[in-house]
């Protein structure tokens, strides 16, 4: 039974401007049944290691709850009384793939098993294993706190499938009927300690059994009738050794089919609350809350307009899908937390679905036949965050250097830079870097100037190249560059010194297609080839690249790209290539933080470089674990628009929905990336887009410009004197709480905690902060940041949260606002964004006093 499908979109150049949702597998219910011989027929409490514990009920037709013991009342996760909890299904897949957008659609469902049974609940000891069968499963799960907790029983269901009969007289089938079978599969679940706040849990459904329906003597636990086969122990799978001998329920005739694949679909159904909010799920554009959304995580490219029209509408009209929707992003995870203080993050990197449309329950639907995660507990969100990150991991400290002042985003060779260099220098704007992205060279494709992807300097574009960087060294600015893990063939290329592509061919470390040969992945206007990370040769081989492009003296670069693996590529691991796709970023940010942490070792002590003066690189495709790896990350292409899912506020709600989900350090494109210079489509950036964009950045991590991908029809902060005025007094401002930036970059790696942050994490009993986007957030405790995010608007609401005990002071006019609960209406007029400080605040004294010394206030 063939079971995925893989479409190639890339060169379709007439599309469905409106691409209708993609068919997905529709929420499934089911029937629990227990078996009353070996359960509690009442209630029981199970210990999971020394902190947890499961409660379990008969009432109402059963259910499981997970609490801390510190808090036995307060269930973590709990199923539905007298549903099932775990389903599974055998269905087709279909992935539509072009330039680095996926569509991951449910095709035909052959099977579904959407109730179950219960037969067992059973504690396991230490003692309870023996080391010959510990070995041999793979399963159990290491440095496990005994005791562990394992459910047994099945999964079934009845299935209408069409018979197909061959009439007397015709030569062909014909469906004339519809024939009714059955199927079910063993099924564990497992849950465990990990540490004193996270349980484990893991699921794994056995092999499907097609039933007929030849029924004889049927018996029944209690009043229910099963329909299925002899239940019995067995070995195959996890934990054999606590093998029983069952008795028989029914005889049936069990047949197992020729082509019946494994199921490749599971699911786990638990409850929820209708007032329940969701956060989280990595850095989501659209909406901070999901609760009534189906959640995909699935790493792509964003895509341009995600639902803001009319340019949604022409992205998906000149390539399939360009436009991408509300849930394509760069960066997700499979993590949420709740206003209900419940938190849940799935391990691994399957494909997965989060449904939360219905108000009682939640569903993760996972492609595959076994999936793990955990549950956390904390009191707030900034403890739930704190508990994510001790696992998935947290940044390095930054290089105070970078957060010092602005990094300016250059183009155009050695002279350009060092002409808008003097001006700078003419309104005194501190500058930390200059960032510049075609230190490659540049060159003209069909959809305008593009970067030669072979990473090294074009000496002919930046003459001088080393003598610049010494240059702006000496007046301690440092210089960073451009790369990303793809490479382009430079036939055409005439100073080129190294060919990447022809040398990582010949090394044979590019991802390959089906026959073997380099995967040739279309990418705008050219083809490329993907370095495979998973060979292990590739990651030295590029360090070489990295240590050249060090050794002439730059200190930071953008890891771009890391989330255009295609599904059906061959890699060196011989990993499913689904899975591998969400891994890829994770393995892309590794590889860079290697490289830093390894030169870092080699120069600390030494006169030449100071420890503190490190390397930096930022990026923005990541995955669950990427946190742990990448120093840095950027939102990645935005809108050079005001609109909600790609313009300039969706720049705002990324960087809140990443901080909840891990992403501590983050920050945006000045101005946004993305104009379109289209007949009938027109986004250029307006002047001032530019001045706003700049006041909410002044306050994010890092304060970097870019000048977007056609820098002639954008205004640039260095297009006028007003601009860059607006620019110097900005950067100034972010230059006055660099105090305060270096102690929360400093708690970002201890906590996990961002920088920026929705008002839930400080004031969760708060409900109306719950329903704020991109309105305002805090930095630290703090700074309260209310932006302009509206043309033509010059005035903004502010709401002060319930729950703190300090009045607000308005930075620029000194006026206190202290009525918890309440709204007010702010001037802000340009130049002037809507800034608030805590009354007795020491961070918010120290502020003022730098605005008044950099003669900002």
């Amino acid at each position: 039974m063939t079971t995925l499908k893989i479409t190639k979109k890339h060169h379709k150049h007439f599309n469905n401007p409106f691409p209708a949702n993609p068919k997905t597998l529709p929420l499934i219910y089911g029937t629990l049944i227990l078996n009353f011989q070996k359960l509690p027929c009442s209630h029981q409490i199970y210990t999971i290691g020394k902190d947890f514990q499961l409660s379990w009920s008969s009432k109402d037709g059963g259910f499981l709850s997970i609490s801390h013991k510190s808090e036995p009342a307060r269930s973590l996760w709990s199923t539905i009384p007298g549903e099932a909890f775990i389903s599974a299904a055998i269905a087709e897949t279909e992935v539509e793939e072009s330039r680095g957008s996926f569509l991951i659609k449910d095709k035909h469902v052959h099977f579904v098993c959407n109730h179950q049974t219960i037969e067992e609940i059973n504690i396991i000891n230490q003692s309870d294993i023996t080391t010959s069968l510990h070995d041999q499963d793979q399963f159990l799960p290491k440095n496990s706190q005994f005791p562990v907790l394992m459910i047994t029983g099945k999964v079934y269901g009845v299935n209408k499938r069409k018979k197909k009969v061959r009439f007397p007289r015709r030569k062909e089938l014909m469906e004339s009927s519809e024939k009714e079978t059955s199927t079910s599969a063993r099924y564990w679940l497992l849950f465990d300690q990990k540490n004193c706040n996270q349980v484990g849990f893991q699921v794994r459904i056995g092999k499907p059994d097609l039933q007929l329906p030849q029924r004889v003597s049927p018996r029944s636990y209690r009043s229910f009738s099963l329909k299925f086969g002899r239940i019995r122990r067995r070995r195959a799978g996890w934990f054999g050794f606590l093998s029983r001998k069952k008795t028989v329920a029914e005889e049936n005739v069990v047949m197992k089919t020729a082509g019946v694949s494994d199921f490749n679909r599971i699911c786990l159904t638990y409850a929820s609350e209708r007032n329940e909010r969701f956060f989280g799920f990595g850095e989501q554009f659209s909406h901070l809350d999901f609760k009534g959304k189906r959640v995909p995580i699935f790493v792509q490219e964003q895509g341009i307009g995600r639902g803001d029209q009319p340019i949604t509408f022409a992205a998906n009209l000149v390539s399939y899908r360009a436009g991408g929707d509300w849930s394509t992003t760069y960066a997700p995870s499979p993590f949420y937390m709740t206003s209900k203080m419940r938190s849940l993050y799935l391990e691994g990197y399957d494909y997965s679905v989060f449904d939360l449309t219905r108000d009682d329950r939640i569903q993760i639907q996972l492609h595959g036949n076994s999936f793990g995660g955990r549950i956390l507990h904390g009191n707030s969100p900034c403890e739930l965050i704190e508990h994510l990150t001790e696992s998935i991991g947290r940044p390095p400290p930054l290089p105070e250097w970078i957060i010092s002042g602005a990094v300016v985003g250059m183009q155009g060779g050695t002279d350009t830079v060092r002409s808008i260099w003097n001006e700078m220098q003419r309104y005194d704007v501190p500058v930390s870097a200059f960032w510049l992205q075609d230190w490659v060279g540049q060159r003209e494709t069909i959809i305008g100037s593009q970067l030669w992807w072979n990473w090294e300097a074009d000496e002919t574009r930046y003459s001088g190249w080393q003598q610049l960087i010494r240059d702006l060294n000496m007046k301690h600015i440092k210089v960073m560059t451009y790369c990303n893990p793809c490479l382009a063939p430079m036939d055409k290329k005439p100073n080129i010194r190294r060919h990447h592509f022809e040398e990582a061919k010949k090394l044979d470390i590019l991802v390959k297609d089906k026959n073997g040969e380099p995967y040739m992945v279309p990418n705008t206007a050219f083809d490329v080839g993907m370095l495979d990370l998973t060979h292990p040769h590739t990651t030295n081989w590029f360090k070489q690249i990295l240590q050249e492009m060090v050794d002439d003296g730059v200190r930071g670069w953008m890891a771009d790209f890391g989330e255009g693996l295609p599904v059906d590529a061959c890699l060196y691991s011989g990993e499913d290539p689904i899975a591998a796709h969400n891994r890829y970023p994770e393995l892309w940010a590794k590889l860079n933080r290697e490289f830093v942490d390894e030169w870092r070792s080699t120069h600390v002590g030494q006169e030449r470089e100071d420890p503190e003066e490190t390397l930096v690189f930022f990026m923005r495709a990541g995955y669950r674990d990427t946190p742990k790896w990448a120093m840095l990350f950027w939102e990645g292409d935005q809108m050079v628009s005001w609109q909600k899912n790609d313009g300039i506020k969706s720049a705002v709600v990324g960087l809140l929905s990443g901080g909840l989900s891990g992403y501590a350090l983050n920050h945006s494109d000045i101005g946004g990336y993305c104009a379109v210079n289209l007949p009938f489509f027109k986004y250029h950036r307006s002047e001032e887009l530019l001045l706003r964009w700049m006041e909410f950045s002044a306050f994010t991590t890092v304060f970097r410009t870019h000048e977007g991908n056609k820098p002639s029809c954008n205004h640039q902060f260095y297009s006028n004197n007003r601009t860059l005025s607006h620019f110097a007094r900005l950067a100034k401002i972010y230059k006055a709480w660099k105090f305060y930036r270096i102690q929360l970059v400093k708690e970002a790696c201890q906590k996990g905690l961002p920088i920026c942050r929705h008002l839930f994490l400080h004031y969760p009993e708060d409900e109306h902060v719950h329903s704020l986007t991109h309105e305002q957030f805090l930095v630290g405790t703090e700074i309260l940041v209310v932006p302009a995010l509206d043309k033509g608007k010059e005035n903004v609401k502010v709401y002060f949260p319930i729950g703190e005990s300090s009045s607000w002071k308005h930075i620029w006019t000194g006026k206190l606002y202290s009525t918890q609960g309440s709204d007010a209406w702010v001037e802000a007029p340009i130049g002037y964004p809507a800034i608030f400080v805590k009354v007795g605040s020491p961070v918010g004294e120290t502020f003022l006093e730098k605005l008044s010394k950099y003669n900002v206030l």
